[in-house]
């Protein structure tokens, strides 16, 4: 039945289209909040620390700046680990959607009973999910050796990795360049 003089607001079909359009939109605007590749491996930032401290400087603020493109490295690492495993692939996938929805194409904050939940605590309990649910489907050492593998791949890089032309945000990054005071490497 028709009614004409109406104005439809949606139609079913569209609500679909809207949530994928949407869904894209949202996983380009996470995946531009990661920092570049060219940026994480910039061969002149590469050198290594002078002592102990520095290196733990250097690791603490490459894991803040970094946070998204480690998490993509250490999660790609243990997905190619899993290629042999079928069911722990399925549930390797399951999780991966989980990861999508709760940590990459989030708009706003998430928000459990009227708490505002950090980012790094979703990354945590991701992580120890994903972790758990693998571990469960009987591929323990594969993962053990995955994990092991992505954490000493991101830890040995962050530490290697120059902190002095990181910048918080792409507007320091402006200002600093249009000022003429960005760091020279050294």
């Amino acid at each position: 039945m028709t009614s004409y003089g109406t104005i439809p607001t949606a139609s079913p079909g569209t609500t679909n289209l809207e949530f994928i359009s949407r869904g894209k939109e949202r996983l380009r605007s996470t995946l531009g909040t990661r920092r570049p590749w060219k940026e994480m491996f910039n061969f002149r930032s590469f050198n290594l620390p002078s002592n102990f401290s520095d290196a733990t400087g250097r690791i603490r603020s490459n894991l803040a700046h970094f946070r998204m493109n480690y998490a993509i490295i250490v999660l790609v690492i243990l997905f190619l680990s899993l290629l042999w495993h079928p069911i722990s692939l399925i549930v390797f996938v399951v999780m991966m959607v989980a990861w999508l929805f709760l940590y990459f194409l989030r708009d706003e904050p998430l928000a459990i009973l009227g708490r505002t939940i950090n980012d790094l605590v979703v990354l945590i309990v991701l992580s120890v999910l994903t972790i758990v649910f693998l571990l469960l489907t009987g591929v323990t050492w594969n993962i053990v050796g995955s994990v092991l593998i992505g954490a000493a791949l991101v830890v040995a890089h962050a530490a290697v990795r120059r902190t002095d032309d990181l910048f918080a945000d792409e507007e320091a990054a402006r200002a600093g360049l249009l000022a003429g005071t960005s760091s020279s490497p050294s």
